[in-house]
């Protein structure tokens, strides 16, 4: 596979668009209408809480919670639908339910909403994706966005901010890596392997190799090895060549 593999399509820009786009319609919906959807959040091992899995991503306590979720959305999302095209609706549904499902289990006894989980989902998986192919396109990206959002790590842990789901951070952490794990990827353009760099290459098979010896120097094969003192008409050619030497006389011009 080369650099083909990756190709602009609509859905780059489409579908973190989209996606962003309906979260501010979520929370529209909510602050116009006066609905309580912090009830339809992730509350931990509880069975009307399983709800959330689904639901949590697109709900939002304020205006500050939902802006500082979708600049990120919109940056992953576009990166990962093109990098990884056929792996990106997967790993945003999977991503979904399984780092819900885990933030259900381990998660405090209080409603855990927002879409965080997916974000560190998304950065954990294009991370380590990228990393693991070793194709330097990949690789790039997943330092780029390390650049961008490696702080996010401390979010992880549980004293940092008490205020914030860090179990849904942690739990899309897991998602990510282990997704990067499952999910297989082409293989992308390799170096190129010349014949001589192959351990069967033989240099006496090789036109070109065999006028070299071992340690690189040249060696004529063509000269008979009894003969050495006729190697002076070896160059010799049987055409003869005139060499003519003019000088050009210059012209001062007025």
């Amino acid at each position: 596979m080369n650099d083909n593999h990756f190709k602009f399509t609509t859905a780059v820009i489409g579908l973190p668009v989209f996606f962003v786009l309906f979260l501010w319609i979520v929370y529209w919906v909510q602050i116009r209408f006066d609905f309580d959807f912090y009830q339809n959040g992730i509350y931990p091992r509880d069975l009307s809480g399983l709800q959330g899995v689904l639901f949590s991503p697109f709900i939002h306590e304020n205006l500050g919670h939902l802006y500082n979720n979708s600049i990120p959305l919109l940056v992953l999302l576009a990166a990962l639908q093109f990098f990884y095209p056929k792996q990106s609706l997967s790993v945003i549904v999977y991503g979904i339910l399984f780092s819900g499902l885990i933030t259900w289990i381990i998660g405090r006894e209080n409603f855990h909403i927002g879409a965080s989980g997916l974000i560190y989902v998304l950065v954990t998986f294009i991370f380590f994706k990228g990393i693991q192919t070793r194709y330097y396109r990949l690789v790039a990206l997943s330092l780029s966005v390390i650049l961008l959002y490696g702080g996010m790590i401390w979010y992880v842990f549980p004293d940092v901010d008490k205020t914030i789901s860090w179990e849904g951070h942690l739990a899309g952490f897991i998602t990510g890596f282990t997704m990067s794990l499952i999910y297989k990827t082409p293989e992308y353009a390799k170096p190129i392997v010349y014949e001589w760099q192959k351990p069967d290459f033989n240099p006496e098979d090789d036109a070109f190799m065999r006028h070299f010896d071992e340690n690189g120097n040249f060696v004529n094969t063509e000269i008979p090895e009894e003969d050495p003192e006729d190697a002076s008409t070896y160059y010799n050619s049987n055409f003869s060549v005139n060499y003519t030497v003019t000088k050009r006389e210059s012209e001062d011009k007025i």
